[in-house]
């Protein structure tokens, strides 16, 4: 269905399909909307309400369509539940029901939904309400990010790893998962602007932001600029095998990358010192530890020789205590 442009055309800055999740158990009304909007989102269905937190988690979408009857859980229960988690909480929820009375639209709202449509649907009606909530929630986003966003690299900024650092411990906390940090310093920098000059130096700084993020291959990890040359990855439900692995393929990408560095003691081009620090979330300890960890791996990485990866396993029981350390070269 196309009324008046498709969704790309009609919101603002949108380079991709829109994500829509409908919540119903009857296959009908999920064939329906999904015939709807097929053409203009990306669909993602679910008949079993006791699922919707987790997909949400995983997909992100930019909206839900949820059914207020359902079996096991109901769709009030659902959504006070997603407005009550961090990773959801920002997702408009449409109710659609076969309900109709003027209390239970009430009852919707002061869950935290968004807007109501009665069954049947009205496919013409359904598709300017959910365009219109999903237009005023991309934009949203879309200003939210560019100031959660590194002018130079393109990279998200300080404050944004802060909030999906504590996003994330929370999320891996309550799930048992472990959770890794990786910073990384470029070495010797501050001869290469001397060097080169500082425009050269902001672009060396934008590609090797931009390759190690062609690194982070899962949505979930996330890249940002801690300071002047120094990032930060943030791995979820990674181990320290895992956070391993990254950090090879960092250095193994900087080095193909090749950047000239004529002042550098190290080697001829650019290259980088990695500290990194694995943990399972616990109450024993908090996100500033495992910052902390990882930074002074990164320290020593730099009092080894540089262009190298050190990393920790912290304990599970002991907020800053010394652990073995592990030196990977380039």
């Amino acid at each position: 269905m196309n009324t008046a442009g498709s969704f790309n055309e009609w919101i603002p800055g949108l380079d991709r399909l829109p994500r829509l999740l409908v919540v119903d158990d009857q296959p009908l009304i999920i064939r329906v909307l999904n015939e709807i909007f097929k053409n203009e989102c990306q669909v993602s269905m679910a008949t079993d309400s006791r699922r919707v937190i987790e997909i949400c988690r995983k997909q992100q979408p930019d909206l839900i369509l949820l059914d207020i009857m359902m079996p096991g859980i109901d769709g009030y229960t659902v959504c006070r539940q997603l407005k009550a988690d961090a990773m959801t909480a920002d997702i408009p929820v449409i109710f659609v029901s076969s309900q109709q009375e003027v209390e239970n639209e009430l009852r919707g709202f002061d869950v935290g939904a968004v807007d109501f449509i009665t069954k049947p649907v009205n496919p013409v009606l359904v598709y300017a309400r959910v365009r219109t909530h999903i237009a005023v929630k991309i934009q949203r986003d879309l200003l939210r990010a560019s100031a959660l966003q590194d002018g130079l690299t393109g990279v998200s900024n300080r404050r944004r790893f802060e909030e999906t650092l504590e996003l994330n411990w929370k999320q891996d906390l309550r799930e048992q998962r472990e959770l890794s940090l990786i910073m990384v310093d470029l070495d010797y920098f501050k001869r290469y602007n001397d060097y080169y000059g500082h425009l050269e130096g902001d672009q060396c700084l934008i590609r090797v932001a931009q390759t190690i993020k062609a690194v982070l291959k899962r949505p979930s990890d996330s890249l940002s600029r801690y300071g002047g040359e120094e990032f930060v990855c943030l791995l979820p439900d990674t181990n320290q095998q895992g956070a391993k692995k990254v950090a090879s393929n960092i250095l193994r990408s900087i080095e193909t990358l090749a950047i000239p560095h004529a002042e550098s003691p190290l080697a001829s081009q650019v290259s980088v010192s990695l500290g990194g620090a694995t943990v399972k979330p616990n109450l024993t300890m908090n996100r500033a530890d495992l910052i902390k960890a990882a930074d002074i791996q990164l320290y020593q990485a730099k009092q080894q020789g540089r262009g190298r990866y050190m990393e920790i396993q912290l304990p599970a029981d002991a907020a800053g205590t010394d652990c073995q350390t592990i030196v990977h070269d380039a």
